[in-house]
């Protein structure tokens, strides 16, 4: 089992920056690629990216490349999503999770999930 909380989200204006952090507990935190998502009301889940276990490589949706940094501390056992310049559109639930293998764009791939952050964003 993998326990993992989010911390950071909150109400932001337009063009600030954001970190969300995913604390994770349980099995070894490096085993798992850490995925974020986000999700807009009565939508699915949609992809942000993805961070692997070893944090040598991260994937981004075409939507967020440049504006989103995803990283991770295997020595805290934490992820981070970091979101510079903020739009409103960004405003959603931030969800992190992890997934056993190299990681996924998809999210019924993941193994476990956070409880969901919401992030807003007022213009």
């Amino acid at each position: 089992q993998v326990q993992l909380v989010l911390s950071g989200g909150g109400l932001v204006q337009a063009g600030d920056s954001l970190r969300l952090s995913c604390a994770a507990s349980g099995r070894s935190f490096s085993d798992y690629a850490l995925g974020w998502f986000r999700q807009y009301p009565r939508e699915e889940r949609e992809f942000v990216g993805f961070v692997t276990g070893d944090g040598g490589r991260t994937t981004y949706a075409d939507s967020v490349k440049g504006r989103f940094t995803i990283s991770r501390d295997n020595a805290k056992s934490t992820a981070y999503l970091q979101i510079h310049s903020l739009k409103p559109e960004d405003t959603a639930v931030y969800y992190c999770a992890a997934h056993r293998y190299g990681g996924s764009s998809l999210a019924h791939d993941y193994n476990y999930w956070g409880q969901g952050t919401q992030v807003t964003v007022s213009s």
